[in-house]
């Protein structure tokens, strides 16, 4: 059985509202950018519940982690202004170059590169953007990388306060800490020796946490989502490679 055809972990289910675990690689839903694209978060968790959805917001297609659908339109709507007024706190697990602060407020005006259907445009306007930085651990890693003698990494969680598209990507590229394994925004040469390394070929960010108030009840409602086994194998894998 592939990935694609595997049962989707769903994290939260009730009679108003589903949160889904969503795969690496996979899109929300249809998009002009991945137009050849032909699995798709929607239809396979329709599928699989067999209920209609309304989706409410979305993840990018490399990003792992928590989705929340609607199981209709007066819900969908609710939710969808929560995310519009800033009432909805995500969390991501991230692996980023170099030693990062232990707390950082990462304030970035960021210009639009997509307009509202997904479709890419130049010179996009500026909006403002934040994102708070938290570091979980960090290490050096005894191997030479790129110009340098040692490579530098650290575990981060990330908070966005706005939701501009692509905002924590583009940020940490900003402070000069790219994502490991993005291959828009970060550097070539690191992530081709974490793939090699583990094997694996990823964005190292999954959306962990998501906590909003329920939208018929208005009770806080905390979701999470377990955390990928590659980012367990990535962990141990600098702990176990790394000088200190």
């Amino acid at each position: 059985m592939t990935d694609a055809q595997m049962p989707l972990t769903v994290c939260f289910q009730d009679d108003a509202l589903v949160v889904v675990d969503k795969p690496c690689g996979m899109l929300v839903h249809r998009s002009d950018i991945d137009a050849q694209e032909t699995t798709f978060l929607l239809q396979t968790l329709r599928n699989q519940l067999n209920q209609s959805l309304f989706p409410v917001h979305r993840l990018d297609k490399a990003t792992s982690g928590l989705v929340i659908f609607a199981f209709n339109r007066d819900v969908a709507r609710t939710l969808s202004q929560a995310f519009e007024h800033g009432e909805v706190t995500k969390t991501y697990e991230a692996f980023v170059r170099g030693h990062t602060p232990q707390r950082l407020h990462i304030d970035h005006a960021l210009r639009d590169e997509v307009d509202s259907k997904g479709r890419k445009i130049k010179n996009g306007t500026k909006r403002e953007a934040s994102t708070e930085l938290r570091t979980v651990t960090s290490w050096t890693v005894p191997e030479p990388v790129d110009r340098y003698p040692e490579a530098r990494y650290s575990h981060v969680q990330l908070q966005p306060i706005t939701g501009r598209y692509r905002q924590l990507r583009r940020h940490v590229k900003h402070i000069s800490h790219p994502i490991l394994g993005d291959v828009r925004y970060g550097k070539g040469t690191h992530n081709r020796f974490i793939a090699e390394r583990l094997g694996t070929r990823r964005l190292w960010l999954h959306a962990s946490q998501v906590v909003f108030r329920h939208p018929l009840t208005a009770e806080p409602l905390p979701i999470s989502s377990a955390i990928p086994d590659d980012f367990l194998r990535m962990r141990a894998w600098l702990d176990d490679v790394s000088s200190g």
